[in-house]
């Protein structure tokens, strides 16, 4: 997909109906699924958090989107691929600009640079105890990436087009923080596994992207 064409679907993207945890379903780990299905959780006692699906013109003119490969360290998210994002601050003034001021730190696009679609569907994820709201948003100008490099390892690119493409599904037995080898769905991007709630997400913006033709 080229990104005039990701454009042209903006109007579509704004209004259609979210997909929400039909989509979530078809890339959670098997543990998620009652959770999912029966989510139950008390806002006041979970931590919050936000994440922003950028898209930009890539230099053959595709639409694209970035995701980040976390640095290793001593915790739950380690080394994962994820949206540029993280948790709220105190200084926020919501959610939306935690997600932009988060992508401006991780990947250095500036914030005035950043148009924002509408928001996505909430994803808990339980060993962290985060409630993640993700949002969709673009930019028109070719971005310049700068990654914060005691946070960020790398800097991944995505094609519309792959993610749209079932050929990039996959499954894999991964380790976490709290069991290992769980097999779990997967989307393998050119050897890039991105799976849990990071894969969630993006399978929602797979099917409303499907659901704008």
């Amino acid at each position: 997909m080229y990104f005039d064409e990701f454009l042209e679907r903006i109007p579509k993207l704004e209004k259609i109906p979210l997909t929400g945890v039909v989509s979530h379903l078809k890339l959670a780990p098997l543990e998620r699924f009652n959770s999912l299905i029966n989510m139950s959780i008390d806002k006041q006692k979970v931590r919050s958090a936000a994440v922003l699906s950028l898209v930009y013109k890539n230099e053959n003119g595709e639409a694209s989107l970035v995701l980040t490969k976390r640095r290793a360290y001593t915790g739950i998210h380690s080394n994962q691929i994820s949206f540029p994002g993280g948790k709220a601050e105190k200084h926020d003034s919501g959610l939306q600009a935690t997600a932009i001021r988060e992508t401006e730190e991780e990947i250095g696009i500036q914030k005035n640079k950043i148009e924002l679609i509408r928001q996505l569907t909430d994803v808990y994820i339980p060993p962290s105890n985060f409630l993640v709201s993700p949002f969709l948003g673009y930019t028109n100008s070719i971005p310049h990436f700068i990654k914060q490099d005691s946070e960020v390892e790398s800097i991944i690119a995505v094609r519309i087009k792959d993610l749209m493409s079932d050929e990039y599904l996959t499954r894999r037995l991964i380790d976490t923080s709290y069991a290992t080898k769980i097999d779990v769905p997967a989307f393998d991007f050119d050897g890039q596994i991105v799976w849990g709630a990071t894969a969630m997400m993006l399978s929602e913006i797979k099917d409303l992207l499907k659901n704008t033709l």
